[in-house]
């Protein structure tokens, strides 16, 4: 952790560091700058909906990196290293550290098709090169309300923001793609099956309404829940016409399965 470079696993008194030093390009210090803001501001008097995110933001610590492209394979092979390391290391640093990578903006991505495209060719490349096997206990078929995105042999929850949002300001980035990475185990206790998930969840939405103006997104459901869909929550469509119909992502079994294809919708 915290090793020079840009794409590399950083706590947040390091990444503060770098920016005030100069150490970071100007796109990597509008990414950070636009996230902090959001997470530790308020909009309509409402303050932003996961009171888990501001907490951590609050106290630092989140944990952070930087990624130059969605499509470089590079690129998307030191995202898939700096992911295993965190999660390797996150419970060490807290029981509830998420991950937050910020992409390089990109003339080629400005459409929300562009966005819903390079969000899960992101997630088929780390599946294709994932050097874990996938879980036994998570399906493999994203129709399955049990089905999440797996890496390094973890489920996890990855969700995104991005600059297509005008009123869902909650997932809105200005700068470009950011995809948050949360392992399942840190949602143990706040799932929709417990009083206390429940509570939280109660309290998220009625943020959520107030912070964006709008009703909470239709596909914003729970794991596990039948009817709800876990792919759908990664990035939510604001233009039904430019979303996916279909989860874009083909997940097997087999392992390892480098020869699978990485492109095109997916």
């Amino acid at each position: 952790m915290n090793e020079s470079g840009l794409h590399v696993l950083l706590d947040q008194q390091t990444l503060e560091n770098r920016i005030e030093s100069g150490a970071l390009p100007e796109w990597a210090v509008a990414h950070y700058e636009s996230f902090h803001e959001a997470i530790l501001g308020e909009r309509n008097g409402t303050p932003f909906p996961c009171y888990f995110g501001v907490e951590s933001e609050k106290k630092g610590l989140g944990l952070y990196s930087f990624c130059d492209s969605t499509t470089d394979k590079d690129s998307l092979f030191d995202l898939g290293e700096t992911l295993l390391e965190y999660l390797d290391t996150y419970e060490d640093h807290s029981e509830r550290a998420p991950l937050t990578v910020f992409f390089r903006p990109s003339d080629d991505v400005s459409t929300e098709a562009d966005y819903h495209e390079a969000l899960w060719h992101v997630l088929q490349f780390l599946h294709v090169h994932d050097p874990e096997p996938w879980p036994d206990d998570i399906p493999t078929d994203p129709d399955d309300a049990r089905w999440e995105f797996c890496f390094g042999g973890t489920p996890m929850f990855p969700t995104s923001r991005a600059p297509f949002y005008d009123d869902r300001k909650s997932r809105y980035c200005p700068v470009g793609l950011e995809i948050t990475f949360q392992p399942r185990d840190v949602f143990e206790g706040v799932t929709a099956d417990t009083e206390a998930g429940q509570q939280a969840r109660e309290i998220i939405q009625g943020r959520l309404e107030d912070y964006d103006g709008v009703c909470p997104h239709a596909d914003l459901g729970d794991w596990g829940v039948e009817g709800d869909r876990e792919w759908k929550q990664y990035l939510f469509s604001a233009d039904d016409e430019q979303a996916p119909e279909t989860c874009p992502i083909r997940v097997t079994r087999e392992h390892p399965k480098t020869e699978m294809p990485v492109g095109g919708n997916a």
